[in-house]
């Protein structure tokens, strides 16, 4: 019961984190590149935030977010240490995406199991 909480906290938290990102990618001069990125985290915290409501009903849309956070994180990392201009975003980008992976990944509902008969 109290992981299940701790997940609904995480989606809420992760999925407003996520839903914010709309904010930047209307009202700053951003790339064509990023503000598509957003559009993705933008659209992909709505559906956590829906997922708060039932998670078990939404397993695979947060292991989705739990991996793809920390591929995100995999792939900052690299180019962080290949680009010295990717390196301001180490230590926050890397950190965060790592963080939201690991958080979402542990506490997923466990597969739900149809009884046998």
């Amino acid at each position: 019961m109290i992981r299940e909480k701790a997940l609904k906290v995480v989606l809420v938290v992760v999925g407003l984190l996520f839903v914010a990102t709309a904010y930047p990618m209307v009202a700053m001069r951003i790339g064509e590149a990023e503000q598509m990125m957003l559009s993705v985290y933008v659209t992909l915290g709505i559906f956590l935030l829906i997922a708060a409501r039932n998670p078990s009903a939404h397993r695979s849309l947060i292991a989705f977010a739990g991996w793809s956070s920390v591929a995100h994180a995999a792939v900052m990392a690299v180019q962080s240490v290949y680009d010295v201009a990717e390196r301001v975003h180490f230590l926050v980008g890397v950190g965060l995406f790592a963080i939201i992976g690991v958080a979402l990944i542990a506490l997923s509902p466990a597969r739900f199991r149809v009884a046998e008969a």
